[in-house]
C-alpha cells in the first residue's frame, strides 16, 4: 500500500472520525472502503450510460421480446422462429 496525505475540511473529518468509531474501522480503511465504493458506482453509472446511448442510437422494436422469448424454444420450434423472426427483421427495417 501506498501512504498519501488528505485534506479534509474539519466537518468532513469528524464525519468521518464518527463513521469510524461506528464501523470499527480505522479513517485509513474507511476511506479506502468509501474509495472503492465510489469507484464501484461510477463505473457502473458509467456502463449503464453507455446502455442508454446504444438503446437510443439503436431502439428495441416492439418484436423484440417476443424473439428473445423464441430463443427459449425448442430445437423442433425453429423453422417457425425463424420465420417469425425474418417477418419482424423485415417490417423494422422496412424490406418486402
Amino acid at each position: 500500500m501506498e501512504t498519501i496525505q488528505v485534506v479534509l475540511d474539519r466537518k468532513l473529518l469528524q464525519a468521518t472520525e464518527r463513521a469510524a468509531r461506528r464501523t470499527k474501522q480505522n479513517r485509513s480503511a474507511l476511506i479506502r472502503d468509501a474509495l472503492r465504493a465510489y469507484l464501484n458506482a461510477a463505473e457502473r453509472r458509467e456502463l449503464e450510460e453507455k446502455d442508454r446511448a446504444g438503446y437510443a442510437k439503436h431502439p428495441q422494436s416492439s418484436a423484440e421480446p417476443e424473439l428473445w422469448e423464441a430463443e427459449a424454444s425448442w430445437p423442433a420450434e425453429w423453422p417457425e422462429v425463424m420465420y417469425a423472426f425474418t417477418i419482424a427483421h423485415r417490417q423494422t427495417n422496412g424490406d418486402r
